[in-house]
């Protein structure tokens, strides 16, 4: 069984930069710093975070007053800035920069009295952090939908005034379904001048489509609460490969591969390559044949660190 990598795959510069963030503060300050929900959604991540000494807390009244506190790379909603600021805590925001700038897109939207619908997986802490930078107003109200059967169920109050919005870590394809479906319902339709959907999730999912077309079997690196490592489970499935979503080597069944020519790997934009070196050495184990990784696209984004961090 030959093994093949996805590339590009694993850290976007999103991740790196929130990742360093705790291990730049840990360093200067020393423990705890706590972190709001989990920085980036990788288990093997926050467990080696929070072994250096980092506290992850759900809401904010878990963190003592005066103390420093980081915000996840999914961003937060203005009230939880709002009430960080009343307790006097030291916050550093390792919000992803293109998710900022929906942030800033929705924000703008509500100033100026449209209706916004954001196209996202309710619950999610990037969808949350987005629909919490919409002000309430008389005039404008945000709308969430998931699916275009949800969009044809859509009633919004404005439909000469209405805009989108994405979250940044869906499958393009589902993302452009509802598109066109919101554009066919509201013939008014405007979206933002450049796409939400960000630059490392539209590589990833170009690189697995076309892994997912020379292997049987794809192995997808990343944990089960994170949405872009979902989205490459499913787009190899939809791309003909029979596809597993692991967090470690530990996880892999040897009877995934019976009759399996080809076996594919990539990794969700939170997984370490760490990682993806121990499945390519469980695969070697099982008798896989592995010649080393063929160049791929690189990417050159970098995000620098908050100033007081550098």
């Amino acid at each position: 069984m030959k093994v093949e990598l996805a590339n590009p795959r694993g850290f976007c510069a999103g991740v790196e930069r929130a990742i360093a963030i705790v291990e730049q503060a840990l360093e200067r300050f020393g423990a705890p710093i706590y972190v709001r929900h989990e920085v980036v959604h990788n288990r093997y991540v926050v467990e080696q975070l929070r072994s250096r000494g980092a506290v992850f807390v759900q809401e904010l009244d878990e963190v003592p007053e005066g103390s420093r506190v980081i915000f996840s790379a999914h961003g937060v909603a203005a009230s939880v800035e709002t009430e960080a600021k009343a307790r006097g805590l030291k916050v550093f925001d390792a919000t992803c920069p293109l998710v900022t700038k929906v942030h800033l897109q929705v924000a703008r939207l509500a100033k100026a009295g449209q209706d916004v619908v954001l196209i996202g997986h309710a619950g999610h802490p990037e969808v949350e952090g987005t629909l919490g930078r919409y002000s309430e107003n008389r005039q404008g109200r945000i709308y969430l939908v998931e699916s275009a059967e949800q969009v044809e169920q859509l009633r919004v109050k404005q439909p000469e005034l209405l805009s989108y919005a994405t979250q940044t870590t869906l499958s393009m394809d589902d993302a452009a379904l509802v598109i066109d479906t919101l554009k066919q319902r509201f013939p008014e339709l405007k979206g933002p001048k450049r796409d939400d959907i960000c630059y490392a999730t539209q590589n990833r999912q170009n690189a697995i489509k076309q892994l997912a077309a020379r292997c049987g079997v794809v192995l997808v690196v990343g944990s089960a609460n994170s949405s872009n490592s979902n989205r490459l489970r499913e787009i190899a499935e939809w791309s003909g490969a029979t596809a597993y979503l692991i967090d470690t080597a530990d996880e892999i069944n040897p009877e995934w591969f019976h009759g399996i020519a080809s076996v594919g790997i990539s990794a969700g934009a939170s997984a370490p390559e760490v990682l993806v070196e121990g499945v390519i050495e469980r695969l070697q184990q099982l008798g896989a044949d592995w010649k080393g990784e063929e160049s791929g696209e690189g990417e050159e984004v970098f995000f620098p660190l908050p100033a007081e961090l550098r």
